[in-house]
């Protein structure tokens, strides 16, 4: 029985440490990095609280190492889908009779041991399994999934004491249900707070999940699963399928307690997942929600009074940190001719200084891209670049693949605004820059506004206060997450909600209560305290 209203604590943002030179985070980290390269683990399935290895099994290599193996994750069959489903509704009513107090308590448990105890594991496998520098790994896996982790559960108590006005004789109060039967989450490689968020948002709000990580997280997502059972989560509230993502994907969405999907991923994988959903409408229960973030090719525009130091450091940041392999990352850049020679001679000077190699040596700002795929794919695009009149290769424009997965941050200069590599989503460390004629600054945010599909990111650098304010009025839908004097990505959890439209996804702004209200179903309670007796009105007399 309840006898209280109870406060949770207010969230602050996990402070950024440093791992500076003989620091003691400096040192666990790399001692963890180096247990865990040398650990061999098997990631199995999670269903219902068993661990499942299966008999057929996928590798894991570091993206900067591949030829180095640091375990195996198994491969789920149909049967396993199916089980994760069933183990998910069997676990339901429970975790929905589950108290509020009880399931925050879960989860700010999950934030204090992913900031605390587990803060250089996590860390040290998602360098190991993203091929992320010590700074991007913490910024992501221990920080903003404390972060999501803390917030959400802070974000959950506003919108359950939104409750509706009283009237005479009347009370009235809203219950915010989770959804009825069990929730799809897909995550990407890219983010492990993504990947844990995912997940845990949902289930904080009352409801069950199904999760199918990405194949290139899936080392750092079994600490995830770590940090969740130590927090308390109980067995089958989140059940780890990995494998097929077609064969998993069609067995969730043709089950009728199917209730909704939260994606991040590629654009034309949650289009098509949205059109396998509208189609089988009909077999569902209830309509499902549909929560995705999906791609972007994001922009900074800079005037000719902008900041010359802060537009290079900007696009050397916004493009090039974790090798380009953000959805928010600066991928096309607008520059004025009276001062893009200096800003590119800046930009090609940082590129030059950059240190690229593994993650274990913290010198390094660029390492790996995630895949052979996508090495090849964007060595495709840089060697296509190299052919054209219109494209000069600025920087970079080298690669290797025979011990990690390494491209060279590529500058492009390009004459032609709707170059490929201005309009394509590159996902990695390839940016296109576009030099306009400072009076055509008009024209040129048209053509910002219309160039691409995608809504996600974007940013403008100038000092003009009357052109901020109208460059920000003429791109208002070109950016869910737009950024003045500043790279267009980095957003933190409480005080950037992330998300973008158009192309980009439903921007349900993750790290916010928006994006927890998507995961409830609200019902409405009124209660008469002296009902009527008669069925006549005053009028009737």
């Amino acid at each position: 029985m309840q006898n209280g209203f109870f406060s949770v604590p207010i969230p602050i943002n996990e402070p950024v440490l440093d791992y500076k030179k003989n620091s003691p985070e400096r040192k666990e980290v790399l001692e963890t990095y180096t247990a865990l390269y040398n650990s061999n683990i098997d990631v199995p399935l999670y269903i219902g609280g068993k661990k499942i290895t299966t008999k057929k099994l996928a590798r894991m290599s570091p993206p900067h190492d591949h030829k180095h193996t640091l375990g195996r994750f198994s491969i789920a069959e149909s049967s396993h889908v199916t089980e994760a489903i069933d183990a998910a509704l069997a676990a339901s009513p429970n975790w929905e009779n589950t108290s509020f107090e009880h399931r925050a308590a879960v989860m700010l448990k999950a934030a204090d041991l992913t900031a605390g105890p587990y803060r250089a594991k996590i860390n040290a496998s998602t360098m190991l399994a993203q091929s992320k520098n010590i700074f991007q790994a913490e910024i992501d896996a221990a920080c903003e999934f404390a972060d999501f982790l803390r917030f959400n559960v802070a974000f959950a108590s506003d919108i359950y004491a939104q409750q509706p006005k009283q009237g005479s004789g009347v009370i009235n109060r809203v219950e915010y249900r989770p959804l009825e039967g069990f929730v799809y989450a897909v995550t990407p490689f890219n983010f492990t707070a993504i990947a844990g968020n995912l997940c845990a948002a949902p289930v904080l709000m009352g409801n069950v999940v199904v999760w199918k990580p990405s194949d290139h997280q899936m080392f750092s997502a079994k600490i995830i699963m770590d940090i969740f059972e130590e927090a308390g989560i109980p067995p089958g509230v989140i059940n780890l399928i990995s494998g097929d993502p077609v064969m998993i994907s069609d067995i969730v969405l043709d089950h009728p307690q199917f209730a909704g999907l939260h994606f991040t991923g590629s654009t034309e994988v949650f289009k098509h997942l949205w059109q396998q959903i509208g189609n089988k409408l009909t077999r569902y229960k209830n309509y499902p929600r549909i929560v995705g973030e999906t791609g972007g090719k994001d922009f900074i525009f800079v005037h000719h009074t902008a900041d010359i130091p802060t537009v290079i450091t900007a696009i050397t940041r916004g493009g090039y940190e974790f090798q380009g392999q953000k959805c928010s990352a600066a991928s096309r850049i607008y520059l004025p001719a009276s001062i893009s020679d200096e800003i590119i001679a800046g930009v090609v000077e940082n590129i030059k200084s950059f240190s690229i190699g593994s993650p274990e040596d913290m010198n390094n700002f660029i390492t790996a891209v995630i895949h052979e795929n996508a090495f090849d794919r964007l060595v495709g695009y840089i060697e296509q670049a190299k052919k054209e009149d219109e494209v000069e290769v600025l920087a970079g424009g080298t690669f290797d693949k025979s011990k990690g997965y390494f491209i060279h941050p590529t500058l492009l200069k390009t004459t032609n605004p709707h170059y490929t590599t201005m309009e394509t989503e590159l996902f990695g460390p390839v940016v296109t820059v576009y030099v306009y004629e400072d009076k055509a600054w008009e024209s040129t945010l048209a053509l910002v506004n219309t160039t691409s599909d995608y809504g996600l990111t974007g940013a403008i650098i100038a000092q003009d206060r009357h052109f901020i304010e109208h460059a920000s009025g003429k791109l208002r839908h070109a950016a869910g997450n737009f950024y003045i004097n500043d790279k267009p990505s980095g957003a933190v959890v409480g005080q950037q909600p992330f998300g973008g439209s158009r192309a980009s996804g439903t921007n349900d702004k993750a790290g916010s209560a928006q994006n927890l209200l998507r995961w409830v179903s609200p019902r409405l309670i009124k209660e008469t305290l002296v009902p009527a007796t008669d069925f006549r009105y005053p009028c009737m007399d």
